[in-house]
């Protein structure tokens, strides 16, 4: 099941969808119609909704998406000719990944870009979920209020979400639309199957990614391009990339958080270093948080 609706906040038109994406409109005349949703399965459509299912449907589907109220239904160009009847506008449509994630983006006001977004990466997934956990901590001890997406464990501030995973396009950006409207300043993204579905990032773009796993940076550097394509996390010039270094790892140690936690607040302090939290700053965080233990 996967839905954008308690979410969307910008006015969608269909005749939007059809000038910025070449999308055909039945009838031509429901150009106005406006959307205030979108989902990918029929238990998912509500009123308003544009129900996305990404394959050939038949007219019983269709009927029964109108009944749940949707507004409008994309089906794919090949279906142009079936003529098919339905009491709501139909789309035709093949879209991009990246398209979705640009519709699912401006419906919701582009929540990525109020939010500082974390990745996560690592050749194993046990590792990076405890890499998400401690760097949420640690963004939390200096002062950020957090949002997480990671599988079993995703929150927005101290509300757990309970969520289907791994996460699509469609309820990533809703995700992100929730923490933005509770007041996150930062969200931390687990790079890996368990939690995410290719292309879920789509029209995310990331401030860091850490990686966690290798001693190689140039090797390094070519598993987090290779994550991100998977993902569809943006990296442009803006992006930081992280690793673990001797300097983070004995910042770590000094901390005295136990040895079992070496690993992972030596990767939360490389991350944060490269979003610029100043050195000395960190320091006072760990020493603070060391003292109250």
């Amino acid at each position: 099941m996967s839905s954008l609706s308690e979410a969307a906040t910008h006015r969608t038109t269909l005749g939007m969808l059809a000038d910025r994406y070449g999308y055909e409109l039945s009838p031509k005349f429901s150009r106005a119609v406006t959307v205030t949703s979108l989902a990918s399965d029929i238990d998912s459509v509500t009123a308003g909704s544009l129900f996305m299912p990404g394959k050939r449907i038949d007219a019983a589907r269709v009927a029964a998406a109108s009944r749940k109220g949707a507004y409008a239904v994309m089906l794919p160009k090949s279906m142009r000719s079936s003529d098919l009847e339905s009491d709501i506008p139909l789309v035709y449509a093949d879209p991009t990944p990246r398209e979705i994630g640009q519709i699912a983006s401006n419906m919701t006001g582009n929540p990525a870009g109020t939010l500082a977004v974390f990745a996560v990466a690592g050749i194993n997934d046990d590792q990076i979920h405890a890499n998400v956990v401690m760097l949420s901590q640690f963004l939390h001890m200096l002062g950020n209020p957090v949002g997480t997406i990671c599988a079993g464990d995703s929150q927005s501030l101290d509300r757990f979400l309970d969520l289907r995973y791994p996460m699509d396009i469609l309820s990533t950006q809703r995700v992100l639309s929730v923490c933005a409207e509770d007041g996150a300043a930062a969200v931390i993204l687990a790079l890996d199957d368990n939690t995410l579905q290719p292309d879920a990032l789509q029209s995310v773009g990331a401030d860091v990614i850490g990686y966690d796993g290798v001693a190689d940076p140039m090797a390094g550097q070519d598993l987090v391009e290779q994550a991100s394509e998977r993902y569809g996390c943006g990296i442009d010039e803006g992006t930081h990339i992280a690793f673990r270094t001797d300097e983070t790892d004995q910042m770590a140690v000094q901390a005295d958080f136990g040895l079992d936690k070496v690993r992972s607040l030596s990767l939360a302090i490389a991350m944060v270093m490269a979003a610029g939290v100043k050195k000395a700053n960190i320091r006072s965080a760990l020493r603070v948080s060391r003292e109250l233990h």
